[in-house]
């Protein structure tokens, strides 16, 4: 898959990829399933939490470009938040893709009310994991999809998130077995 994109994208990713542990990266099964859900799925409007260094963005960047959308990103570590913007411009991403720098619950309660998104990925703090379901549910388009990573890896402090989500009747969810465990959610109404 990684062989679709520009050289300077295959080697900034394969470099990224080095540094998974230090930025909590998504793996590339993980990057490549996302990307190919954006696509076949036509979304065009996207929210990530959990920026880190831009290995997930590069991937949902491509994909929504592709499909001539935008992402919203949030991050919390300014250090994190320059890196990723580095990594979007040398990708090719950055005009499609929104960072928001700060806290990712309060960025989330400051979108505008009319603010609505056919794509979530969350991938940040664990225990958070069920605030940011409840402040993402009411900006998600009916058939839009809710993934969550980590949540076989990090069960126990994502269980409050999948308790909710599995009992919620506006969503189809299943627990999808690439590494770490991928929460995905189809909004039904």
């Amino acid at each position: 898959m990684i062989e679709n994109f520009d050289k300077i994208t295959q080697e900034t990713l394969l470099e990224l990829e080095k540094t998974q542990r230090d930025f909590w990266n998504i793996s590339r099964q993980t990057a490549e399933f996302l990307y190919n859900t954006v696509i076949n799925e036509g979304f065009i409007s996207g929210i990530e939490v959990g920026t880190s260094n831009g290995y997930s963005g590069t991937w949902l960047g491509k994909a929504f470009k592709l499909n001539c959308g935008k992402l919203n990103t949030i991050e919390f570590y300014e250090k994190r938040y320059s890196i990723a913007q580095a990594n979007f411009e040398k990708c090719g991403v950055s005009d499609v893709i929104i960072i928001n720098p700060g806290e990712a619950i309060e960025v989330l309660k400051s979108l505008p009310e009319d603010i609505k998104f056919d794509f979530a990925f969350v991938d940040a703090n664990k225990r958070e994991s069920i605030d940011y379901f409840n402040l993402i549910h009411p900006h998600l388009k009916v058939g839009g999809i809710y993934t969550c990573d980590n949540v076989l890896s990090h069960k126990e402090k994502v269980q409050t998130y999948l308790d909710a989500i599995n009992a919620h009747p506006d969503y189809r969810h299943t627990i999808l077995d690439l590494p770490a465990g991928l929460s995905y959610a189809r909004k039904i109404r």
